[in-house]
């Protein structure tokens, strides 16, 4: 078969996760690091094709949001194949072993905590150094495309922001767990692809994305502030992002292939 199934995938996401319970903190936390870059490069590359076109926004928005969408997902094929530790998708990898006493809930904790601070670092670098720093978003129409990102994802009620944090996050680790489907690289990336580009299309929330685009806009000078940012979108997104990979994929496959 050239690929494995998804009772295969559940054992391979169980050695995911005891692999990165005993990672080190200081790789836990480099590896951490590069995915929150990865991610906000991938974020970068879509703000500058689909920010790039407000012609195409005002006659066809839903392209243009699919052009955002299809760049995106590069951050996550790097995640995925060069190696990084995203917090998103260990939502997922741990609840199968700690479910099944394999892991302790405090693994998963410790791990998830080391892994949120470094990708937040990681999304920052590249917001400030990569992004700010090299003017990338100084004027027109990237200018106004990313503080219309910030200003739109900071000012939905929480309900709304933790509901589009389920979605795209049920996304994510499906792609995660369709890149462990694959037995090359070109399958893991088209498993990748197509529920990363689907999430950004729609508009869901993505925590760790998020950690990019909003602050980028406030370096450049955004009337959204630091309070905004966390209180109105990164806690309801993130706590969104944890039901959609911890309930909606580790626990429900855990529950179909591997609870007895």
């Amino acid at each position: 078969m050239g690929y494995y199934t998804s009772k295969e995938i559940i054992h391979r996401v169980y050695d995911a996760a005891v692999m990165r319970a005993n990672t080190p903190v200081n790789k836990t936390l480099a590896l951490a690091f590069l995915a929150g870059a990865y991610i906000s490069l991938g974020g970068l590359l879509a703000v500058i094709i689909s920010g790039g076109s407000p012609g195409l926004e005002a006659s066809n928005p839903g392209l243009q949001k699919f052009l955002m969408g299809a760049a995106f997902p590069i951050g996550l094929m790097l995640c995925a194949i060069a190696g990084a530790d995203l917090f998103t998708g260990n939502t997922a990898y741990f609840i199968p072993p700690v479910l099944s006493n394999k892991l302790k809930i405090q693994d998963m904790l410790k791990n998830w905590t080391l892994v949120y601070v470094g990708n937040f670092v990681g999304a920052i670098f590249v917001a400030y150094f990569l992004t700010y720093q090299t003017d990338l978003f100084a004027k027109g129409p990237w200018l106004d495309a990313i503080y219309h990102i910030a200003e739109k994802k900071t000012s939905a009620p929480f309900y709304k922001v933790f509901l589009k944090g389920i979605g795209a996050n049920w996304f994510v680790a499906l792609a995660m767990w369709m890149a462990y489907a694959g037995k090359d690289v070109f399958s893991k990336m088209i498993g990748i692809w197509f529920p990363v580009m689907a999430f950004v299309t729609i508009g869901y929330e993505h925590s760790i994305a998020n950690m990019f685009f909003i602050p980028t806009a406030i370096f450049y000078g955004s009337p959204v502030t630091w309070y905004q940012f966390i209180v109105n979108n990164l806690i309801p997104s993130t706590l969104g992002n944890i039901v959609g990979g911890a309930v909606m994929v580790g626990f429900f496959y855990w529950y179909i292939y591997d609870r007895d």
